[in-house]
């Protein structure tokens, strides 16, 4: 094979139309733009979406239904109401069972209002700084 050999394929090189030569062709006085108009006419472009100064669609409909998946939006839980629950080990589902969140909730991160008052073990939730040394001040253990 040579570089002077190589051929486009069958169909992929069109002839180019010519346009406004006699009734014959099929292509002759408007060239196949119909008459007046904006399309008719030389520089008759209209940006996409255009509706010919009606609103257009995607102006028209509302803007709703979408929500990112970078935000990470944790229920607020208060290191006081640790307080209030019996048990030593905390974790989501007891959480749940105590009604401090709903239980529809997944994720949960405690965060420091309030002290904490005895010895506590929470397991499988998110904790701030603050929270962990005051449980491990008193004696408990966040893992």
């Amino acid at each position: 094979m040579y570089l002077n050999s190589i051929k486009p394929a069958n169909g992929a090189k069109k002839n180019k139309i010519r346009v406004g030569r006699g009734i014959g062709s099929g292509l002759g006085k408007t060239c196949g733009r119909g008459h007046k108009g904006q399309k008719s006419r030389a520089g008759g472009f209209h940006k996409i979406g255009f509706e010919g100064g009606q609103m257009p669609i995607q102006r028209r409909l509302p803007k709703r239904g979408f929500t990112t998946l970078m935000q990470c939006k944790y229920p607020r839980v208060r290191l006081s109401d640790l307080n209030l629950i019996q048990e030593d080990e905390i974790n989501i589902s007891i959480l749940k069972n105590n009604n401090i969140v709903s239980n529809k909730t997944k994720k949960i991160k405690i965060y420091k209002s309030g002290d904490c008052k005895r010895k506590i073990i929470l397991s499988g939730i998110a904790v701030s700084d603050g929270v962990k040394k005051a449980i491990e001040m008193s004696g408990g253990k966040v893992s």
